[in-house]
């Protein structure tokens, strides 16, 4: 949607606006308020030049939105809005409750999309657990793929994004499904089948446990980045993964 209201192609804009690895947008602007750096689709005297097609973090701002056990909450963490001092214009603004705001910013299609790409994450962690797990990899006392792991989860957007490689980097950031995109489910279902279709090219005759390995940390490498871009920390992710991968691999063994 930011490159549609661009006028450019997803790869242009990726390319052009996105930091390594094209899971988020570049702070490299012209320095603003507090002296931070600006968005790179902010333009000075003028405000967002992408504003009709924001993401779903843009629209709740500074507001946050949490999931847990399927039910979903709007959050702000701290006493004040950051807006206060360097935008005091804000208080003559008409006031609003929470839930006037969220259907002002029109987010129900971007929080499907969330959802949706939250539950892709997950398929693509959910493969790396089978790699691991029913090769018998786990079985056989490996420790290097869980190692691997965790390193994935601290690695910065551009280490991983260069560990995966271009071609994974554009099937994740780069879904060609122009004609899905006023539908997020089917955008997503059917970019998760490009995803999958590749998996199974890439990894459909593994034929020993280091190959089954290395596809298992594609896979969770896979589920790293685009947590990131959901706004999860990958860090704290791979440490919940890998607690689980040792308990199931503590049973094998």
């Amino acid at each position: 949607m930011l490159a549609q209201t661009k006028g450019l192609s997803p790869r242009e804009f990726r390319d052009r606006f996105c930091e390594p690895g094209g899971m988020r947008l570049r702070f490299d602007g012209a320095p603003g308020w507090s002296d931070q750096p600006a968005c790179s689709q902010y333009v000075p005297n003028f405000g967002c030049s992408v504003h009709k097609g924001r993401p779903l973090a843009c629209r709740l701002y500074p507001l946050g939105r949490q999931q847990q056990r399927g039910e979903h909450h709007y959050i702000y963490q701290g006493e004040d809005f950051p807006c206060m001092d360097g935008c005091p214009e804000v208080m003559s603004l008409p006031q609003l409750t929470v839930a006037e705001y969220i259907i002002g910013q029109e987010v129900k299609s971007f929080e499907i999309a969330q959802e949706s790409y939250l539950e892709l994450m997950q398929n693509l962690a959910d493969a790396a657990f089978v790699l691991f797990l029913e090769s018998g990899l786990a079985a056989s006392g490996d420790r290097t793929t869980l190692h691997v792991w965790r390193t994935m989860g601290k690695e910065d957007p551009d280490e991983l994004a260069t560990r995966l490689g271009p071609q994974w980097i554009d099937r994740l950031t780069l879904p060609e499904l122009s004609e899905h995109l006023s539908d997020p489910i089917p955008f997503c279902r059917k970019h998760s089948d490009q995803l999958f279709f590749q998996a199974q090219e890439s990894f459909g005759s593994l034929k020993n446990l280091p190959e089954y390995g290395a596809a298992s940390c594609t896979m969770m490498g896979l589920a790293l980045h685009l947590g990131r871009g959901l706004g999860a920390n990958p860090a704290t992710l791979v440490e919940h993964w890998i607690k689980t991968a040792k308990k199931e691999q503590d049973a094998l063994g």
